[in-house]
């Protein structure tokens, strides 16, 4: 996704034989920046695993030279942060297009994170532990 800006004005522009219509979607830094924003609206085992799920992602996709994958992951990422600042992601449930257009790898990959999310306050109380509500014992 380096050289994603020019590919976005590219893949953007309406084509007179294609009547594509006009994609707007964030270029992937300040995208980037606002998901990590909407971020901190989010309880804070939620805001971890989604931190650091979506810096791995974004990772992952920096050298995509792709326009069309590009775009698919700008405005798929796009919509993901726009229910999040909406609180929609409560009541948010999987579109089964989407699903059945994933790759097993990704059915995998999207069953361990709904594990990993089911079961983060079991697994993860320990380390987000409220320091100032602690007292220290007296009886020492």
């Amino acid at each position: 996704m380096r050289s994603s800006p020019s590919l976005l004005a590219k893949a953007a522009r309406r084509s007179a034989r294609t009547m594509m219509p006009e994609v707007n979607v964030l270029p992937p830094i300040p995208l980037y920046r606002r998901i990590l924003r909407a971020h901190r609206r989010l309880p804070t085992e939620h805001r971890f695993l989604g931190d650091q799920y979506v810096k791995s992602e974004f990772r992952l996709h920096r050298d995509t030279e792709n326009p069309l994958h590009i775009i698919g992951f700008l405005s798929s990422w796009q919509q993901y942060v726009e229910q999040i600042e909406g609180n929609k992601w409560k009541d948010a449930k999987i579109d089964m297009q989407k699903l059945e257009k994933m790759s097993d790898q990704q059915i995998i990959q999207f069953y361990e994170l709904m594990q990993s999310a089911q079961g983060m306050e079991s697994e993860y109380s320990s380390h987000f532990v409220d320091v100032k509500s602690e007292k220290p014992d007296e009886s020492k």
